[in-house]
């Protein structure tokens, strides 16, 4: 959950911009390649990125939340979206696959462990990651906590946001005939699949305006168009992972399992008026997770790029430098 494109006002807390030494396409088995791209301090500390979406891929602003000559960044396009093939493939793409593909560039890269940074569903893929590998995991630093269970999910496609935003809401629904708008998710499932290129592009453009018109505190509840092929892979995709549940074993997985990673530092970033992930996410893990430190900012919403939201990341990686430095 997570591609808006509002980078201007959150530019000033940000590092110049730079370009990587090493891009690159991954074949990481089942048709996919991905791809993927290293930035800053070759011999600096590792920290890897993990993109919203599913589906949303990176930016280049992305590489801008921390100090270059201290972080060896790394950034990578999950299967099916970004700059990885086959594009808005749902084929062989699971969370699981994901994690492997990590571990897969951390080994090619010969990084023993690595910091994690991620937001929305970029924080879901750190938490199930650094749960499946916390041997391999320094720190965390999660912006607009996920965790991928079912109330969220509710909240989010059963009404729940759409009180607070109703004529955006209804622009939503009212695509899908009344009779299936009791489960929408599985109604654009349907549509978002169908084998026709245009029902497809219209619903992932539906699909994706509803999460964009939501995504900032300063939203008036409109979104600008997002390209067609975008809106369809993103949507398609964001759709695949959420009529799986994530590919999870069990609703609420991640808040069980945070005892495996107990032990590992992290930061919790969260807008406190986050209209796609409400912040009760990002308070329970914390209660879970003696390890952390939760910054609440007022004035926010779920946008990476939201000034609050911003500053406070590029405070946290300056301040973890500082401590890595000392």
């Amino acid at each position: 959950m997570d591609k808006y494109p509002d980078q201007k006002r959150a530019v000033q807390f940000l590092y110049p911009p730079i370009e990587p030494y090493d891009q690159r396409m991954l074949d990481v088995g089942q048709g996919h390649r991905i791809y993927m791209e290293q930035c800053g301090n070759p011999d600096g500390v590792p920290v890897i990125v993990c993109h919203g979406g599913p589906g949303g891929g990176t930016s280049p602003a992305m590489r801008r939340y921390f100090d270059p000559k201290v972080y060896r960044i790394i950034l990578f396009d999950q299967r099916g979206c970004g700059r990885s093939r086959p594009y808005a493939s749902c084929e062989d793409n699971t969370t699981w696959h994901l994690v492997a593909d990590m571990e897969q560039i951390r080994e090619l890269l010969d990084i023993d462990s690595w910091m994690l940074f991620g937001g929305s569903w970029g924080a879901t893929l750190a938490l199930i990651y650094a749960q499946t590998h916390p041997d391999r995991t320094t720190q965390l630093i999660l912006r607009g906590v996920f965790l991928m269970t079912q109330a969220e999910l509710d909240w989010f496609y059963g009404g729940g946001a759409g009180k607070f935003w109703p004529e955006t809401w209804a622009r939503f629904t009212d695509l899908v005939p009344e009779d299936e708008r009791h489960d929408l998710i599985t109604a654009y499932h349907k549509r978002l699949f169908s084998g026709d290129r245009d029902e497809e592009i219209r619903f992932g453009r539906a699909w994706s305006a509803w999460e964009n018109a939501l995504a900032s505190v300063y939203s008036n509840g409109v979104s600008g168009e997002s390209p067609g092929d975008y809106a369809r892979a993103f949507a398609r995709l964001e759709n695949h992972y959420f009529s799986n549940a994530g590919f999870l074993h069990m609703d609420g997985q991640i808040l069980a399992n945070m005892g495996r990673i107990a032990h590992i530092p992290g930061v919790i970033v969260q807008g406190r008026y986050d209209m796609i992930c409400p912040p009760e996410a990002a308070h329970s893990i914390h209660r879970e997770w003696p390890n952390s430190d939760l910054i609440m900012v007022r004035n926010a919403g779920h946008a990476l790029s939201e000034p609050g939201i911003s500053a406070a990341l590029v405070r946290c990686m300056d301040q973890l430098a500082e401590d890595l430095v000392v």
